[in-house]
């Protein structure tokens, strides 16, 4: 994390790309264990927190800006942990996870990309200067 108001929209870009790789873990750990007797699928929490971290002003800017980066992590946790889509007591369902995981990666991709043109900006504006 880059310790400056300057980065702040590279600081949570990146607390989301760590979201995203944390989701892809869980979603692999889903995958390999669709067979598992009751075994709960797991998902991760991160774009509730992060929308509410961001809400009720109207500025963006400046919620970024006084964004508490420390308070904006990702959490995992079991999914309807009462439903068992087979008699085994599992309720993993392996195409789900599969369309989670692509979602997922282009998600991590996306953020990357954003980062990369984050850096980008500032390279130029730094050059212009």
């Amino acid at each position: 994390m880059i310790l400056s108001n300057a980065y702040n929209y590279i600081n949570v870009l990146d607390k989301a790309a760590d979201a995203s790789w944390l989701r892809n873990d869980v979603l692999a750990n889903n995958i390999a264990n669709a067979d598992t007797p009751n075994y709960k699928r797991k998902d991760v929490q991160f774009e509730t927190y992060l929308a509410n971290a961001v809400a009720g002003t109207d500025s963006l800017d400046e919620r970024i800006a006084t964004l508490d980066l420390s308070a904006l992590n990702a959490s995992t946790y079991t999914e309807q942990a009462n439903l068992a889509y087979r008699m085994d007591g599992n309720n993993v369902d392996i195409s789900t996870e599969n369309v989670e995981l692509a979602k997922n990666q282009l998600k991590y991709y996306t953020l990357m990309n954003s980062i990369s043109s984050e850096f980008s900006r500032l390279r130029s504006a730094m050059k212009t200067s």
